[in-house]
């Protein structure tokens, strides 16, 4: 696809929906991140941009905090913890930690990602899904969340999860999302789950 004439255009086309150099500056005391970023060139077509305005954020992903930190989900994991009580944070899980996905660093390039699930995707395995659906990576969506909630005030999937393209060492798709457990029982928090295959030792006794 062709290169966006500029930022400035690319801005006018999402409006709201639109988070580069400027609202990520703006929230830098929240996420620390590293100013010094490069700001890559947008490498989508315009009319393929403003066909996804509506329901797509067009963001600039960085790389690195501002210590040098690379920017993935245990790095986000230590700079909002998980406690709900002092803003938004993790769910209070650890299985993940040492997975190969939870380092994985985000790319400093743009990135579209979905402000919604599609209706047509609900309850739908992610086998089949896959097929037709891109899926984007964990710490896309972790890093989008919490620039989201500091730009908006508001939760991106707040009780939906979103079916990512990274897998556990067992090749278990990981999901994300669901901020808030619409049954009360959970605490607030980013979700990170994995969805288990059925393999040849699963079985009734």
């Amino acid at each position: 696809m062709e290169r966006t004439t500029s930022i400035k255009q690319a801005k006018k086309i999402f409006g709201p929906n639109f988070i580069g150099p400027n609202e990520l500056m703006s929230i830098s005391e929240k996420i620390k991140i590293n100013k010094s970023f490069d700001i890559p060139p947008l490498l989508f077509d315009v009319e393929y941009l403003k066909d996804k305005s509506d329901d797509y954020l067009l963001i600039l992903g960085v790389s690195e905090f501002a210590n040098g930190d690379s920017m993935n989900i245990l790095s986000l994991k230590n700079c909002f913890g998980v406690n709900p009580d002092s803003g938004p944070c993790f769910y209070n899980q650890d299985w993940y930690l040492q997975e190969k996905f939870a380092s994985r660093q985000l790319e400093n390039k743009w990135f579209l990602i979905r402000k919604s699930i599609f209706d047509g995707s609900r309850a739908i395995s992610p086998e089949h899904l896959s097929k037709k659906h891109k899926f984007p990576s964990a710490i896309l969506c972790a890093y989008t969340f919490f620039v989201y909630w500091y730009l908006k005030s508001e939760a991106l999937w707040p009780t939906d999860f979103i079916w990512c393209n990274d897998v556990d060492h067992n090749g278990d798709r990981i999901y994300v999302g669901r901020y808030y457990d619409v049954s009360g029982v959970n605490k607030n928090g980013f979700n990170i789950h994995r969805h288990l295959s059925i393999g040849n030792n699963y079985g009734s006794v």
